[in-house]
């Protein structure tokens, strides 16, 4: 785990530690090859510059985020904001459910949105291939 996302996750209350401590171990673990950091003050893993999951404490919960998961076909997986973006969200670790997680994962690495060059591009999302 990268130690920035270490420090973000020990701020956090037990529980919430747990939750974000048992994210990171499996988004580490499925995607080895992943840049990950803190990033607008949420830990974030990248795939060539691509932002592709990543999550937040919020206020009662902590938001799992996938860049491109409304692509993922994913009932479990709510849309989020008006691009790509669908989210989980926990309360209790014993909610994250370990063989969805690593789907979800797996569909991480083959359906991707550029987001890397949104702005380039003026707002519009292109499906990477």
């Amino acid at each position: 785990m990268h130690k920035d996302i270490r420090t973000y996750n020990s701020a956090l209350t037990k529980e919430d530690k747990k939750i974000c401590n048992t994210l990171a171990n499996e988004i580490d673990a499925s995607l080895p090859e992943a840049e990950s950091k803190i990033w607008h003050r949420s830990p974030v893993w990248f795939l060539e510059g691509n932002p592709v999951v990543g999550y937040a404490k919020r206020k009662d919960n902590v938001q799992l985020l996938f860049w491109s998961g409304q692509s993922f076909e994913e009932k479990c997986l709510a849309p989020e904001g008006s691009f790509k973006a669908a989210q989980a969200r926990y309360i209790k670790a014993s909610e994250i459910e370990l063989k969805d997680l690593k789907r979800w994962l797996k569909k991480a690495k083959l359906i991707q949105w550029d987001y890397k060059n949104i702005v380039k591009r003026k707002g519009k999302l292109v499906r990477i291939t």
